[in-house]
This record gives structure tokens, C-alpha cells and sequence, in this order.
């Protein structure tokens, strides 16, 4: 049976001053089905979403829901055509529970019963599998809970289109299948679901369609059963492209930073890190793969000096004068003013790795880059080096002196590993720096990782990719509770091996003979 339209698109365009963020989109999602948006970094895909969901109105061209032309003028007008959109940053009031954020906005002119609204958020989610405790403040929540509040709201708002960014980027693999099965069922109900995702592997998981995005312009839509990852990557970049990784050998490798016998207390008494001990060596790529929340966070952070130790130690070996230094509550800038050349990615880009309401070349001037080389060739000053990273790494914005809170999330990862990159680290600590990136943009950050260790840096990344992690590093730790249960060789180690140690309670310590 051929399913109906449920919303189309003609001609739709949308211009920032003489940034064209959509131009001449047209394309169709039908009842009851699961449609991808894929595309590069800056191609349009959320600015187009943002319109359909009120939030822009377009310059050109018209919104038609269930044959009707329509007018979107707002959030309000949207939820009115029943469309919810689930943004990749949250919009919850932390000490309310989910049931309060979940009313919140809601103007029926009728009064609320607490407990009439907690039977209604545990029907919605008995109905698609959710698992909600209606009476859980937020704060108390995981990011996955919190999702789950988020789609809620909408359905709980009477949306029958669901548009939902990035709704895997900070989720773990088990909770990204849980995901998928809620939103099959609730596509076999016949919800049209919009999902704008860089994951081409859940692409082809989740999705009926895809439709690409390039430049602002529509490419092309395809049934996901009829394409594969070549097909999909080639019609976003519009060039064969190799999506493979190529690991150099490790040369001239020697001991950079030693940590030993890690011990973190966090506020509410529980260890997050025990007995954290390992080297990282110059000239190699040490991954570091676990559940989320195993520790990986806390324990860049404390190597960075952001975060508070009980027990250890870390020495730096200095490559220029031969010293070792030990990095143990000093703080960043005592890190710095020691000489020691430490580069971090946090996980949290615009919380604690740029400023959004500054440019890209100010946020530039948060580092110092008057030392060791890069491979940005000029890097005489801020401006020179934002103009280095926006062509290098293929930032798509107006100009340096663009606000990075007005890029793409994307985007902003760019900007965030070029500065890290550009100052010349000899460690540099990577936490999960292709989050939220296109392949392409992956691709272009696994080589720049690959180019850091050829270059003599001691290279420490976390990842979520478990294929890329075998295919980068040369050696990978596995922490899970927030201890160590695997040290393996990066050649000879598998997606299934990881896996168990990632679930593993106990330790089983194996050292990677490099």
C-alpha cells in the first residue's frame, strides 16, 4: 500500500545576509516513515529542519502539510500542524521533574492535575517502549533520560512529525538501539520521523530513506535498502572519497607521560577513577574506548589539571631538557608555564573548549601558539591562524570574524581541534573530537591525529567508533567503572574484544606489545 504525504517542501530557501544556508529545497516525507537528512558539516540540514519546526521562517518557497499550504511562523505554529523538533542541545529546567518539563509551555486552558500528567507520560511511554520515571528530576537523569523527556514533550504535545538532531551523538551504542526500536515503533504507528544524524552506519540501520543535502542544495533522495556507504558519501561530498584509515607505524617511540595509580572521589563519594595507571609514548596513538560515564572524561580532564586527584601521580617527560615533571594538582597554566605542551579537545566544545558569543579569531588568542611547529604553515597571528583552520579544515562560515556560537555544531568541533592541533602538542588529548562531524570532516581529523604522531606527539584519544578505533591506534585501553580492564594491541584487537572488556566488572589486563 502506498503511504500518503505527510509534509513536502517546494523551493525552500533561506539566505543569512550572503550566506545561502538552503537554496531551491524541495522534497517530500510520507506518513509512517523514518527519513534521514544527510549531508556535510554547514550543508543546511538543521537550518532547513529549523524551519519546518518555526524557528526560521523562509525567504522562498512553501511548507505543505497534509495537502495544505501552510504558514510557520513560530514553535507554536508548528506544534499546531502537529510537528515537534528534539534539538541536539536540550531545553530542560534541571530541578523540575520530567513530568513538569514535559507540561511546560503547555497553554490548553486547562488547569493540571500533577498526577493526571504522570499517567499520561507513562502511557505515551508504555505505548513505545520508553522508560521514564515521570517524577525524576532532571538533574538526577542521564543524557539517554533525558532524550527521552525531550521526545516525550512532543508526543506528549500531539506531534505526528518528529524531527530529531543529532539524537545519537552522546548516546552509547546500547542506547542508541534502544532508541531505534522506539522510533521504529512509533513509525509503525504512523509518525513521520526526521532524523538528521552524520552516522552512516545508523543511516542504513534506522532510516526507510535519505535524502542528501550539499551546500545548502538538494541532491537527491534514495531508499535506504537500495544504497550503501559509498553511494551515500560520494552524493554528500560529490567526489569519491577513501574511508579508510591508514595507520603509520609507530617510530622512534619513548615514554611522554607515565600515569600511575589514579584515584578519583567525585562530590557524592563514588570513585570515578581506580587505580588509573598507564604510559602514553611519543610517536603513537593511544585510543581509549569505553561506555560513556566510565571515567574516560574525568581522566583527561585530570591529566589537563581540571580535575581534582585523591591519589597518583603523572610525570611529563620533557623531550627539550630531558626533566620529568609531575603534573599532579597543578593547574593548567602551571602546566603551561612549566613548558609543558599539552593539548586538550574536551567533550564539552563550547563549555569548556571555546567561547560562543566570541569570534573565531579571539577565540584563536585563548592559546598561545608562539612555540614548536604545526602544520598550519602561517601562524604569524590569530587572524593568520583562524584563516589557516576555516580553509584547512574546510569551516564553512562567513568570515574569521564570525561569532562561533553561529556555526554549525560541526563546525565548532573544527575550530576547536585546529587550535588544539595548531599548537604544536607534544601530548595532545582528544576526547571524542569527531562528534557531531560529517565523514568526510572524520576522515580529515583521523589523519590530522595520525599526522600529530608522525610528528612526535604523544597522541591520546577517546573514542566511540569502535571500527575506528581498531583501524587508528596502536595501542587501546579499555576503562569501564573507571578502572583499567585492558591494555591491547591496536593490530590485533577486535570489535568483539573490546566490546567485552567495555562490559567487563573486573580486570583482564593484557599489555599491547608495540
Amino acid at each position: 500500500m502506498e503511504k500518503s504525504v505527510a509534509l513536502e517542501l517546494k523551493g525552500i530557501s533561506k539566505y543569512f545576509g550572503t550566506v545561502v544556508a538552503n537554496k531551491d529545497v524541495s522534497l517530500t516525507v510520507l506518513k509512517g516513515e523514518i527519513l534521514a537528512i544527510l549531508g556535510e558539516n554547514g550543508s543546511g540540514k538543521t537550518t532547513l529542519m529549523n524551519m519546518i519546526a518555526g524557528i526560521y521562517y523562509p525567504d522562498e518557497g512553501t511548507i505543505v502539510i497534509d495537502g495544505k499550504e501552510t504558514v510557520i511562523r513560530s514553535p507554536h505554529d508548528a506544534f499546531r500542524y502537529k510537528i515537534g523538533m528534539v534539538h541536539q542541545h536540550f531545553k530542560l529546567v534541571d530541578v523540575f521533574t520530567a513530568a513538569q518539563n514535559i507540561i511546560l509551555g503547555v497553554d490548553d486552558g486547562k488547569k493540571f492535575k500533577i498526577k493526571e500528567v504522570n499517567a499520561r507520560v507513562q502511557e505515551i511511554a508504555d505505548k513505545y517502549g520508553f522508560i521514564i520515571d515521570p517524577k525524576k528530576k532532571i538533574y538526577d537523569m542521564s543524557v539517554s533520560e533525558k532524550q527521552t523527556v525531550e521526545i516525550i514533550k512532543v508526543l506528549y504535545r500531539g506531534a505526528d512529525i518528529l524531527i530529531l538532531d543529532e539524537p545519537t551523538a552522546v548516546l552509547t551504542p546500547q542506547e542508541t538501539e534502544k532508541l531505534f526500536s522506539v522510533l521504529r515503533r512509533m513509525r509503525d504507528d504512523g509518525k513521520s520521523i526526521l532524523i538528521i544524524t552524520h552516522k552512516l552506519h545508523e543511516v542504513l540501520s534506522v532510516s526507510d530513506r535519505v535524502t542528501i543535502l550539499r551546500k545548502g542544495e538538494y541532491i537527491g533522495t534514495v531508499e535506504t535498502s537500495q544504497t550503501n556507504e559509498t553511494q551515500l558519501t560520494e552524493m554528500m561530498v560529490g567526489k569519491k572519497i577513501s574511508l579508510n584509515i591508514e595507520r603509520t607505524e609507530a617510530k622512534n617511540v619513548c615514554d611522554r607521560l607515565a600515569v600511575s595509580h589514579l584515584n578519583c572521589i567525585n562530590h557524592d563519594g563514588v570513585k570515578i577513577l581506580d587505580d588509573i595507571t598507564f604510559t602514553a609514548r611519543s610517536g603513537e596513538i593511544l585510543g581509549i574506548a569505553g561506555i560513556a560515564g566510565s571515567g574516560q572524561r574525568e581522566l583527561l580532564e585530570a591529566i589537563a589539571g581540571l580535575q581534582r586527584l585523591n591519589e597518583g601521580e603523572i610525570i611529563y617527560f620533557d623531550p627539550q631538557n630531558r626533566e620529568t615533571v609531575n603534573l599532579r594538582d597543578k593547574t593548567p597554566l602551571q602546566i603551561r608555564e612549566l613548558g609543558v605542551r599539552l593539548s586538550f579537545v574536551p567533550e564539552d566544545r563550547l563549555g569548556m573548549g571555546l567561547v560562543g558569543n566570541m569570534d573565531i579569531i579571539d577565540n584563536m588568542m585563548l592559546r598561545s601558539y608562539g612555540k614548536g611547529r604545526s602544520i598550519f604553515l602561517d601562524r604569524k597571528n590569530p587572524k593568520n591562524l583562524a584563516e589557516d583552520i576555516i580553509k584547512s579544515l574546510e569551516v564553512v562560515t562567513p568570515n574569521a570574524h564570525t561569532p562561533v556560537r553561529r556555526l554549525s555544531g560541526g563546525n565548532v568541533q573544527k575550530v576547536l581541534v585546529g587550535r588544539e592541533i595548531a599548537s604544536a602538542p607534544t601530548v595532545l588529548m582528544a576526547a571524542y573530537p569527531v562528534r557531531g562531524l560529517d565523514i568526510n570532516s572524520s576522515y580529515t581529523i583521523y589523519n590530522l591525529l595520525t599526522k600529530q604522531k608522525e610528528n612526535g606527539a604523544a597522541v591520546i584519544f577517546v573514542g566511540e567508533d569502535l571500527d575506528v578505533l581498531v583501524e587508528l591506534c596502536d595501542r587501546i585501553m579499555v576503562i569501564s567503572g573507571g578502572k583499567i580492564t585492558g591494555l591491547i594491541d591496536g593490530r590485533t584487537a577486535t570489535k568483539e574484544e573490546l566490546g567485552r572488556l567495555m562490559t567487563s566488572g573486573t580486570s583482564m589486563l593484557k599489555e599491547a606489545e608495540v
